[in-house]
């Protein structure tokens, strides 16, 4: 949405943890007024505000991020040549691996547990843990059109973000916790961290 009126992606700016925020030199680029641009972009359905800052750079908010997340598509690049062993934290290729079985996992554990499919409600995906999933999750677009893309320290980025959103706010319902749209919710991003992350489904 942001990238087709822009013409490029916007970069995620900031932890998200309050605000999402994307930053943009679309204007600089094409060569427009910045003010221009951003009277364009403010008109888009869950844009919160838009400031033209001096250096002519846009600094756009969104109301619910968690909208990105029906837009990750699976990323098509070889796996790092990481080893299998150690099993340990200090291996990314485990910690990698790792975090892909364990978003594969909550599908399943899901599904035992009556976790609804439908109904999904991004604005529900508003923990600070969650937040910080998709803050990582929001850079693939611009990555996926870079030249350096760094893809082996952002998988390791989003493995580790999601493992403390599994530890902090767990997917799935605990104890005598009753499913509803939260869970709904948690689940769906952890569908767009396995369809990013290298790993097969159990170790």
């Amino acid at each position: 949405m942001l990238a087709g009126i822009l013409g490029e992606p916007p970069v995620p700016e900031g932890t998200w943890e309050r605000e999402a925020v994307y930053v943009s030199a679309a204007a600089l680029r094409r060569g427009m007024p910045a003010e221009e641009l951003a009277a364009q972009v403010r008109k888009l359905d869950g844009v919160s505000s838009v400031e033209v800052r001096p250096n002519g750079f846009l600094r756009i908010a969104v109301t619910v991020p968690g909208e990105l997340v029906e837009s990750v598509r699976p990323l098509d690049v070889p796996e790092p040549g990481w080893p299998d062993f150690p099993r340990t934290w200090d291996n990314p290729g485990f910690v990698v691996r790792y975090a892909h079985a364990r978003a594969c996992a909550v599908r399943r554990w899901a599904r035992d547990l009556g976790v609804p499919e439908r109904g999904f409600r991004p604005e529900l995906l508003d923990d600070p843990a969650h937040r910080a999933v998709l803050r990582v999750l929001a850079e693939l677009p611009g990555r996926r059109q870079s030249r350096d893309p760094g893809w082996e320290s952002y998988l390791l980025r989003l493995a580790l973000a999601y493992h403390d959103a599994c530890e902090r706010a767990p997917a799935v319902p605990v104890g005598d916790e009753q499913p509803g749209p939260v869970h709904t919710a948690r689940v769906r991003l952890a569908q767009a961290v396995a369809t990013v992350l290298p790993g097969p489904e159990r170790l």
